[in-house]
């Protein structure tokens, strides 16, 4: 099973676009935002690849309340299951425990990867590309007895996203 990991993408509307087309080309069943979503526009365009989603609230979110009963969003820390893999969604890394399987953030703006005592913590980055020239998500690969996480990156002006890959026996 293969879930998209998004974050960050703030007003960035066709910068997000593309990671989710290039998450969905690549075999994401799933789509997950860590948040500051910021345009509903995105969560339309969700909508419109009748993917599964879910979405997270950040901190510049708040214009975004008032689609709540529209649209997938939750409030932090959501906790959720896809088949037997149990999530911890949110924005901001304060509630990381390892208490999921999977734990899921954003807000930071830096990607993060890691497996520590039977949890993947994980951080896709910004696709915003404010702190650095780069465009970032992941893809999250669940298989029985390992996670293989691919970090993506894209240089703003290419079209080219680089990968880099993480293996985790579970």
């Amino acid at each position: 099973m293969k879930v998209g990991v998004i974050a960050d993408t703030h007003k960035k509307l066709g910068r997000a676009k593309k990671a989710v087309d290039f998450l969905i080309k690549n075999g994401a069943e799933y789509i997950i935002h860590a948040g500051d979503i910021v345009r509903f526009e995105l969560l339309d365009y969700l909508e419109s690849k009748k993917i599964v989603y879910i979405a997270v609230y950040g901190n510049n979110d708040r214009k975004l309340l008032k689609f709540h009963n529209d649209f997938n969003l939750v409030q932090e820390p959501h906790y959720f299951k896809i088949g037997e893999t149990t999530f911890k969604l949110m924005h901001h890394p304060y509630y990381m425990t390892p208490d999921s399987d999977v734990v899921i953030y954003g807000h930071t703006h830096i990607r993060h990867v890691q497996f520590e005592k039977g949890t993947l913590y994980l951080n896709p980055g910004e696709v915003i590309a404010r702190n650095m020239p780069f465009s970032q998500m992941a893809l999250l690969d669940i298989e029985t007895d390992r996670y293989i996480v691919k970090m993506f990156e894209r240089e703003l002006g290419t079209e080219d996203w680089e990968e880099k890959e993480y293996r985790f026996t579970r």
